[in-house]
């Protein structure tokens, strides 16, 4: 046999609407592959107690299935649903295809749960390792994620394997379609996002700064003092990032630069958080003319609103990656092209 088991997707509540948007992507490679079995997506239940404890029940047969579980922890159209709430309903569904004699799991996630507690600084938990850890003892193993904010969560697994994808050439493709480059500086936010902005530099063609920041770690999200390094002054300027949390390491930046003399500044990242106020703090930016567009991914769906409330915002997919990914691992093909 070519492949694992029949493709089989399954989406925790949080998920679904992102695993409706890889189902769409996967029917359009099904049409494209006409002597294989179509993917099916299978549906399971998330049942809550009075105190608030969950179970995930699979209301279909799966033995011997290729399943791939989809849940997007972090979910903005759903407020009253925390991090470890959307957790739980995942462990709980990982372990039910287990015990459903899945012939392997797969677990899907767009943004990995505590990716930014991955190493210690004093007397507190990596707790990066203790979620790899409980990946694992579910049932899982390979986890896909994307743009993943440290690239040692990696060796965290020890018996599951982490693919870890990039929305990079997305938003290069995108962001050229529409938006002129011949005056572009890339500029990294900060000093651990230079790799990123390099390759940003690298695929436009054009030049490099980066903003060089001093942290405060003994207060969340504080910046002491910030300098640039690089000539931004009468240039374009693109900022691409993993994540935006609460946005100050962005805007931080950005006066920074238009203080160095740049022309219009537009951002990018991959998991588009907003923790807090962090919307209206962009918009406030935005009418002082800090930014001219924010460009985020589906990773962290904002919807249609969103974009309504905000004009600055645009939104690439990447569940269409995603769906690549999932259909090459099914078939046991490459997928290290899809990972550059």
């Amino acid at each position: 046999m070519s492949s694992r088991g029949h493709l089989t997707l399954l989406a925790c509540e949080s998920g679904r609407a992102f695993a409706d948007r890889i189902a769409a992507a996967l029917r359009q490679i099904y049409n494209n592959e006409p002597n294989l079995e179509p993917f099916t997506f299978k549906r399971s239940t998330e049942v809550p107690f009075p105190n608030g404890e969950i179970k995930t029940v699979i209301e279909e047969n799966i033995r011997g299935e290729d399943i791939y579980i989809v849940q997007c922890c972090d979910d903005p159209l759903a407020p009253d649903r925390s991090v470890n709430d959307n957790l739980m309903a995942l462990f709980t569904a990982i372990d039910a295809a287990c015990r459903s004699d899945a012939d392997s799991v797969t677990t899907v996630v767009p943004h990995f749960p505590y990716a930014r507690q991955e190493r210690k600084k004093a007397r507190e938990s990596i707790t990066a390792q203790l979620i790899a850890r409980f990946l694992e003892d579910s049932g899982t193993r390979k986890v896909i994620t994307i743009d993943i904010h440290a690239e040692a969560i990696e060796g965290f697994f020890h018996q599951a394997t982490l693919e870890n994808l990039h929305a990079a050439r997305l938003i290069i493709d995108y962001f050229s379609s529409r938006y002129r480059i011949d005056n572009m500086v890339c500029v990294a936010p900060d000093v651990g996002s230079a790799d990123r902005a390099r390759f940003y530099s690298k695929n436009f063609g054009c030049d490099l700064a980066i903003c060089d920041k001093a942290r405060d770690y003994s207060k969340i999200g504080k910046i002491e003092t910030m300098r640039l390094v690089g000539d931004v002054r009468d240039r374009d300027v693109f900022i691409g990032d993993d994540i935006i949390a609460t946005g100050g390491t962005m805007i931080n930046a950005m006066r920074l630069l238009k203080e160095a003399g740049a022309r219009d500044i537009y951002l990018a990242a991959t998991l588009p958080f907003f923790s807090g106020n962090a919307p209206e703090k962009f918009d406030r930016a935005y009418q002082q003319g800090l930014f001219r567009t924010l460009i985020g991914t589906d990773a962290v769906f904002r919807g249609e609103q969103f974009a309504r409330v905000y004009p600055w915002y645009e939104e690439v997919s990447v569940a269409p990656l995603f769906a690549q990914v999932i259909f090459n691992i099914n078939q046991k093909r490459s997928v290290s092209a899809l990972l550059k």
